[in-house]
């Protein structure tokens, strides 16, 4: 292994906390929660000891699973229990600010992980953030494609300029998300559900846009109303480098076809290009995203480093022990929801361009 694959993989790990008894408690039992959160929490020995889900029998069917000593009928009884510490939520966006105006009432809660969408509305967002400067406590958002190995070492590469100034990048998503049943009480749908991840990630590698520009149409498989199912949308940064996403979650005709499910993503830069692929759409399958770059600086080949953690659960430890290093050492959380407030202006930036059918200005949002 040469030295740049070694400072790319190295560049995946997630410093661990000093502290990895921190008393978890957690409010959902769905996917989520019960195959992502729980199972990469217990691989990093991290230590969650209570649960409370809408129905009660799921969180204890949960707890059973995971060992989790404590299950709670409400997450209003959760929050009661003094012992926990950090509270992590995976409840529908609509009603995650509820939840996170009483918590920051408990003294005993030192921090929060909201699920992302953090919130429906960008005033919610806001509110969520304000939360967390009135009341002291670190609340971070589980943006969790930031934490995404290809991400992280794609990340480091134009940090350190080696595919020099970014021209254009490319998400490209072949993929059929499930469609959780609470997200029928929404007409807007893929953009805050599957391609936040994606207008977050941009923020992620390159920072806010000046520009956005999105169109839609529905999905034609997914029968509930909605305004966005296919959705491909474009940021134009001040350097002219654009950023474009093409969500498809239409993906393939219907049976007897064959399917073409992928994430493709790829970044050409004025000094070498970077390309690689998201293993999500493989999952339960543990299937390792991926990553190739071509550089000025490693002229005639190719080079990929490999890495056998994934997005799916693997990701979601790196979203916790960011917000408990920010805890310890008093700082702002990676994914605070100060900065996920400008991701959700991004998302209402795409909903007002479609709406109104032109590029929006990111300038027109107030923070």
């Amino acid at each position: 292994m040469n030295v740049i694959e070694q400072r790319l993989i190295e560049a995946t790990r997630y410093e661990p906390p000093q502290r990895k008894d921190w008393r978890i408690g957690c409010i959902g039992a769905g996917f989520i929660m019960a195959d992502c959160h729980l199972v990469a929490y217990r691989n990093a020995g991290l230590n969650p000891i209570a649960i409370a889900s809408r129905t009660p029998s799921h969180a204890r069917a949960v707890a059973q699973r995971h060992e989790i000593p404590n299950v709670y009928d409400t997450w209003q009884m959760l929050l009661d229990d003094e012992s926990i510490e950090i509270l992590d939520i995976a409840y529908p966006p609509d009603q995650q600010l509820d939840i996170v105006r009483e918590a920051v009432k408990r003294d005993h809660i030192k921090g929060i992980l909201c699920q992302k969408p953090v919130a429906m509305t960008l005033e919610d967002a806001k509110e969520i953030a304000n939360l967390a400067d009135e009341s002291g406590k670190k609340i971070a958002v589980n943006s969790n494609m930031r934490c995404d190995q290809s991400m992280r070492a794609l990340k480091y590469l134009l940090d350190e300029g080696i595919l020099g100034e970014p021209v254009l990048a490319t998400i490209e998503m072949r993929a059929i998300p499930h469609w959780q049943p609470f997200l029928e009480e929404y007409d807007r749908l893929e953009i805050f559900s599957m391609g936040i991840h994606h207008v977050d990630t941009f923020r992620f590698l390159f920072g806010d846009p000046d520009e956005i520009t999105c169109v839609c149409r529905p999905d034609p498989r997914t029968r509930f109303p909605h305004v966005d199912g296919i959705t491909q949308f474009t940021f134009k940064y001040p350097n002219d480098l654009l950023a474009t996403s093409l969500d498809d979650v239409w993906a393939w005709p219907e049976e007897p076809c064959e399917k073409d499910i992928y994430i493709k993503w790829r970044v050409e830069g004025m000094d070498g290009m970077a390309k690689g692929t998201i293993g999500w759409p493989d999952y339960p399958e543990p299937t390792p995203s991926t990553l190739q770059f071509t550089s000025k600086q490693y002229p005639h080949r190719w080079i990929a480093p490999v890495w056998d953690t994934v997005w799916f659960p693997d990701a979601f430890e790196g979203t916790m022990t960011s917000l408990l290093r920010a805890i310890e050492q008093d700082k702002e959380p990676e994914i605070s929801a100060r900065d996920n407030v400008r991701t959700i202006a991004c998302v209402e930036g795409c909903y007002r361009s479609i709406d109104e059918k032109r590029t929006v200005r990111f300038d027109e949002f107030s923070f």
